[in-house]
């Protein structure tokens, strides 16, 4: 039986955020090799892979799925995302 997915220390922060900046969240974290959320905001969807800022660099990098996952995405950017700022930096410049 699988366990539940580990989620970043900082998911809680952004997805509130993000929900109290206006726009919907679809928190993916649960499915394998996925990234953690899907962000709509003004008719455009944005998919962000959350990693802790506070850990080193090398904690942060995308698991063998994750990145096996971004290589093969077609649709819109794979955001790396770390801080709540950035979050809403990406979706107001609708960075697609």
């Amino acid at each position: 039986m699988r366990r539940n997915a580990r989620i970043d220390a900082n998911q809680n922060e952004i997805v509130k955020g993000l929900r109290v900046f206006g726009a919907t969240v679809l928190i993916t974290s649960q499915l394998k090799n996925c990234f953690d959320i899907l962000v709509g905001y003004k008719g455009v969807n944005y998919i962000m892979e959350l990693k802790d800022g506070n850990k080193p660099p090398s904690q942060r990098k995308l698991t063998e799925g994750e990145q096996l996952f971004c290589d093969k995405w077609k649709g819109g950017n794979y955001n790396i995302v770390t801080e709540l700022s950035q979050a809403i930096e990406i979706i107001s410049n609708g960075k697609v």
